[in-house]
């Protein structure tokens, strides 16, 4: 897609990868960029940046999701590009209360379903528009201490796939975003980020600037961590030595492998 000129919406908008998504945007000329946060404080002052629009909306819940979509496209027009890009973090293993896993669940999976519900008959119609889904390296690898981030995040790739097959010979663009560590609130406290620091902790602006990149090239897949590949591949030509390497990266960094303990607070862009 080109960004120029287009209508952009970027959920988790607030702090961290989000707040460095809208200023890319807007940097690569779009025409306005609404900024959707849980915060709406916080997403009001990263859109007045850029000289968008801030809102608030729960991500977890589909009439906020749905709500978003209705207002941007009375107010501004049709939305080009949804950066579904809210998401948290939750550290544990199946030991983590329902409350948690369904917490996580309808941050990191389920508020994708609703933005494509919403958003996907309404793009066809108009020949055209893009998906953009945060998703982590944990979606394709799997996040040593956390069984329902990597859960979700496989899901959401799952669904990112299948968005992509299912319609994008229809004029519907799909990206999912899937990096390492990243210096944000959800990596605030982990040492050198854990597990998912190994190679290196980066920046959201270098996050931002490689899905911007990503978007219009047309790739479905964007890896800000280019390593990332290398594992995949590894991973699906010998499973059963990836998974002893993953056994061996456990016990480098430990059972947690950094990350939150089982019933500590969520962290992340919904919190």
């Amino acid at each position: 897609m080109k960004i120029a000129g287009s209508v952009c919406v970027v959920t988790g908008a607030a702090s961290g990868i989000g707040r460095a998504l809208v200023r890319a945007l807007a940097d690569a000329g779009a025409k306005r960029v609404v900024a959707v946060d849980l915060d709406e404080k916080g997403a009001t002052a990263v859109a007045a940046g850029v000289g968008g629009i801030g809102l608030r909306a729960d991500v977890s819940r589909e009439a906020d999701v749905g709500g978003v979509v209705e207002r941007v496209e009375r107010e501004l027009g049709p939305i080009d590009l949804f950066c579904s890009n809210a998401g948290i973090l939750v550290g544990g293993g199946p030991e983590c209360a329902d409350a948690e896993w369904q917490k996580i669940w309808e941050v990191n999976v389920m508020a994708h379903v609703w933005a494509a519900r919403a958003l996907v008959p309404r793009m066809i119609a108009r020949g055209g528009g893009a998906l953009l889904q945060t998703a982590s390296a944990a979606g394709l690898l799997s996040q040593i201490g956390s069984a329902p981030y990597a859960v979700t995040k496989h899901a959401a790739v799952a669904l990112a796939e299948w968005l992509s097959i299912t319609y994008g010979g229809q004029g519907l663009q799909v990206a999912v975003l899937c990096p390492q560590a990243v210096r944000t609130r959800m990596t605030d406290g982990i040492e050198d980020g854990g597990v998912a620091g190994v190679d290196g902790m980066i920046e959201p602006e270098d996050v931002a600037a490689a899905a911007i990149a990503g978007l219009e090239e047309g790739r479905f897949l964007i890896l800000p961590h280019p390593t990332v590949a290398e594992y995949v591949r590894r991973k699906a030509e010998d499973h059963d030595r990836w998974i002893r390497g993953m056994r061996r990266l456990q016990d480098r960094f430990g059972a947690t492998g950094g990350m939150p303990a089982a019933g500590a607070p969520s962290r992340g862009s919904q919190s």
